[in-house]
């Protein structure tokens, strides 16, 4: 009940029917991560995808100095590693659990079967994956053509919305990590996340955030304003 329940909510298969989501769910693997355990690396082939149940996985490449560059971090009810599945290849980064935590492992013959006789569900993942795309192209533009301050400011507009528009609200993932998240060192990110706390734009106690000048951070995170 608890993998129907997970996949049901998910925007990949939105739309099936009760028995269609109780067949797909008979062919997932539900198995549990520690922390820091490594769920695929860079190369290997995409035998399937996984859905996070709970916790949290950061999808990385490793630079040869030993370097992280953090591509992503998924959540609950978020897919990764779809697209590599469906191009029949090999995962083009890594992926690690970052705290304890449950996937789903959706195998891709199984699911390569079922698309095969239900157009339905094609569909969805066909839109599903167009969605990531872009998504992944708006991450490799402000990676780009934003400055560190940019970055984290339209990350901390982001997580606000996600937060239905709080002013104050819990970053769910390390600073650290959150810097390999926007292209930066964690020092630098220490010091714009400073200068915005200088200039009054939000507050920090701990990982707790409290905007206090939307209208600065959100011209920051446009490029109209600087730091």
């Amino acid at each position: 009940m608890f993998v129907k329940n997970v996949i049901a909510h998910q925007a990949l298969f939105a739309g099936l029917t009760d028995e269609q989501l109780t067949g797909l769910a008979s062919v997932i693997v539900d198995k549990p991560y520690e922390k820091g355990e490594v769920i695929f690396v860079e190369g290997t082939p995409a035998k399937g995808f996984y859905i996070v149940a709970q916790g949290r996985v950061k999808i990385f490449k490793s630079a040869p100095d030993g370097r992280e560059a953090v591509l992503h971090v998924f959540g609950p009810g978020e897919p990764f590693g779809e697209v590599a599945v469906f191009q029949g290849g090999t995962f083009p980064a890594h992926a690690m659990t970052v705290e304890k935590s449950r996937l789903l492992f959706l195998p891709r013959d199984a699911l390569v079967a079922r698309i095969s006789s239900d157009p339905t569900l094609a569909l969805n993942m066909m839109a599903a994956l167009s969605g990531r795309l872009r998504q992944f192209a708006g991450k490799i533009e402000s990676l780009t053509l934003k400055e560190t301050p940019q970055r984290l400011a339209a990350y901390l507009i982001t997580a606000s919305e996600l937060k239905d528009g709080a002013d104050s609200f819990s970053l769910d993932i390390a600073k650290g990590l959150l810097a390999g998240m926007l292209g930066t060192a964690r020092e630098t990110l220490s010091r714009a996340l400073g200068r915005m706390v200088e200039e009054g734009m939000v507050a920090v106690e701990g990982r707790q955030i409290t905007i206090l000048d939307r209208t600065s951070l959100e011209a920051l995170a446009a490029g109209v304003e600087t730091l």
